[in-house]
C-alpha cells in the first residue's frame, strides 16, 4: 500500500521567511563565518532541523541569502527591463540610475546592502562563485546599452572601462556605507533625484565623450 503524500505546512513559507530574515540580519552583523546555524535557530524561533528542511544546509541557506540581498538591490530581471526596452538609450541609462539609487537608498537600513558588502570586501567560500554566476550576462546587457549610447561596438574593449567608469559609484553606495560614515553618508542623505540627476549626467557625458573619441580614431 502506497503512503499518502504528506501535504506541506501551510506556515511553511512563512518559516523560510522568517528563517531568511533571521540569517540576513545575523550574516550582515557578524558576517558568515561567525553566524552559526544556532544562532540563526535560535534568533527565528526555529529548529535546526527547519533550516535544513528549507535550505538543506548553512551553505544553502548563505546563498539563499544573497539570492534575497542581490535580488533587492539590483536584479537581472530590473536589468533586462530596462535595457531591452523600447525608450531611447539614453532614457534607458536615466532609469537605471534612478533604480541604483532608490534601492540603495530603500536599503540603507536593513541587511541586504551589508550581507552584499561583506561578502564583497570579505568573500565566502561559496559567495563570490555565486554571486559571479551572473556576471557575463549582466555586463553584456551593460554593453548593449553603452554601445547604443557611444556608438562604440559592444566587442571593443573601450566599452568595458565604460562600464567600470560608469558603475564604480554604483558600487561605492553599495560598499561605502558599512560601517562608515562621512561623504557617502551624506550623499545617502541628500533628495534621491538629485543624486540621479548627477550621477545621469556624469554618467552620459562620459560615455558620449568615449564615443566622440573613439570616431574621431577611427576616423569617422
Amino acid at each position: 500500500m502506497s503512503a499518502t503524500p504528506r501535504e506541506p505546512r501551510k506556515d511553511g513559507e512563512a518559516t523560510r521567511q522568517r528563517i531568511l530574515q533571521a540569517a540576513g540580519e545575523l550574516f550582515a552583523a557578524v558576517g558568515y563565518a561567525e553566524a552559526s546555524n544556532k544562532a540563526v535557530a535560535a534568533k527565528a524561533d526555529v529548529d535546526l532541523a527547519s533550516i535544513n528542511y528549507h535550505f538543506g544546509s548553512r551553505n544553502g541557506l548563505y546563498l539563499a541569502v544573497l539570492d534575497e540581498a542581490r535580488r533587492r538591490f539590483l536584479d537581472i530581471a530590473d536589468l533586462q527591463r530596462i535595457v531591452l526596452g523600447e525608450q531611447p538609450a539614453t532614457e534607458k541609462l536615466r532609469a537605471l540610475v534612478e533604480l541604483v539609487v532608490h534601492k540603495a537608498a530603500q536599503s540603507r537600513d536593513n541587511w541586504h546592502l551589508r550581507v552584499l558588502a561583506a561578502e564583497i570586501l570579505a568573500p565566502s567560500p561559496h559567495g563570490q562563485a555565486h554571486l559571479q554566476a551572473e556576471r557575463p550576462m549582466k555586463l553584456s546587457l551593460l554593453k548593449t546599452l553603452f554601445s547604443e549610447i557611444t556608438a562604440i561596438p559592444v566587442d571593443d574593449p573601450a566599452l568595458t572601462r565604460c562600464i567600470l567608469c560608469v558603475t564604480a559609484p554604483w558600487a561605492m553606495l553599495l560598499i561605502g556605507p558599512r560601517g562608515a560614515s562621512g561623504a557617502l553618508h551624506e550623499i545617502l542623505d541628500m533628495p534621491a533625484d538629485a543624486v540621479c540627476t548627477h550621477l545621469y549626467h556624469f554618467a552620459l557625458a562620459g560615455l558620449q565623450a568615449t564615443g566622440q573619441h573613439h570616431a574621431r580614431q577611427q576616423g569617422l
